[in-house]
């Protein structure tokens, strides 16, 4: 990543400015799932869930934080003079990381080295496992559209669309950030106390979802508040929802293929939301001529109506490989009880499958 800022700032045209961009995405993405992999390794099984999704807020609150100094900067010295502090204290950090951070605690025992033949076989047995693929479907199914929502297209949405004051906009973009923080620890308890109900979570947040939009959508003229406030506080729920991805990953494979499986995984919400926010943006170019931006609500209604192409992916997908998931697991010997039981035997403390 601090290679990445580093690129940034001695930046001079768009093409470098977007290798730089690329860099700084690759790091985060394999820092994220390196973090991952060492929470698996510190924490209890039953504790990870929830140390994940800590994680994750952790990460938003310290871009959140990080943006006022880096505004700051800006407006007193240049854009060369920021990004070259910024990637300072990258290799502050990382410097940091080397002499504190242990991958594992003492006694774990470290694989040997692998090949490049070996890393190949891998990832093949890391696909062909409906835990991993699950997992890809999750994050699909369930990031999308909070992701689609909060990093472009919201906004306008609510302004242009439905004709809210900037202000009042990014009131509601902050709440959904604030729900997804508050959202997070929950669904990292329920995951780890019934860790094979974690589908219902996905289920229910796809429902929820996909209701509050058509809602929207097909609510004659300009949404009243109060609903525009209720789909922002659903679309809080995706990005926490998108970890229990992570999770389906972490418990469905070996140690040894948990970065790899955790990385197939990350795959799966960010190529929806690219997807999604191209695809909205070809449609309302495509009802909106000359090249303007001042949308019309129809053009919006159609825009997003894409999302149910994704929903409909997303959730095939998670359908099947939860079936194959759990025929797996039935060969192995587990058996779920009704859910009814399940939650009955957890609430007095049992099982939550026979």
């Amino acid at each position: 990543m601090a290679a990445g800022q580093l690129v940034l700032a001695l930046a001079h045209d768009v093409p470098t400015a977007v290798a730089a961009r690329v860099l700084v995405g690759a790091g985060d993405a394999m820092t994220f799932i390196s973090v991952l992999r060492v929470v698996s390794f510190w924490f209890p099984g039953t504790v990870v869930p929830l140390i994940t999704q800590l994680t994750g807020i952790l990460g938003q609150l310290g871009s959140v934080l990080a943006a006022y100094p880096l505004v700051a900067m800006l407006h007193g010295t240049s854009w060369e003079t920021t990004f070259l502090g910024a990637a300072a204290m990258g290799l502050l950090v990382a410097v940091l990381v080397l002499v504190a951070l242990r991958d594992a605690p003492g006694g774990t025992v470290r694989g040997p080295a692998v090949s490049l033949a070996h890393l190949r076989a891998t990832l093949g047995e890391t696909w062909r496992e409906p835990g991993t693929r699950i997992g890809l479907y999750t994050h699909l199914v369930t990031q999308f559209s909070g992701t689609v929502f909060a990093l472009l297209w919201g906004y306008p949405f609510l302004v242009v669309g439905q004709g809210l004051s900037p202000g009042t906009a990014a009131g509601l973009l902050t709440l959904l950030v604030l729900v997804g923080m508050g959202v997070g620890p929950l669904l990292g308890r329920l995951c780890g106390r019934w860790p094979l109900r974690r589908s219902v979570l996905v289920f229910s947040i796809l429902g929820a979802t996909a209701t509050a939009w058509t809602v929207v959508l097909l609510w004659p003229g300009r949404a009243p508040l109060p609903l525009l406030v209720a789909l922002v506080v659903v679309l809080g729920t995706n990005g926490p929802g998108s970890m229990i991805g992570f999770d389906y990953a972490r418990t469905e494979n070996p140690a040894e293929r948990m970065g790899s499986a955790s990385g197939v995984v990350n795959v799966g919400g960010f190529v929806a939301s690219l997807l999604t926010i191209l695809a909205i943006g070809a449609v309302l170019d495509v009802l909106t001529p000359g090249g303007s931006t001042d949308y019309e609500l129809s053009a919006f209604r159609a825009a997003f109506a894409v999302q149910y192409v994704f929903w409909a992916i997303g959730l095939v997908g998670v359908l099947r490989h939860r079936r194959e998931l759990r025929a797996r697991l039935a060969r192995d010997g587990v058996v779920l009880a009704p859910l009814g039981v399940a939650v009955r035997a957890r609430l007095r403390g049992g099982s939550a499958y026979r």
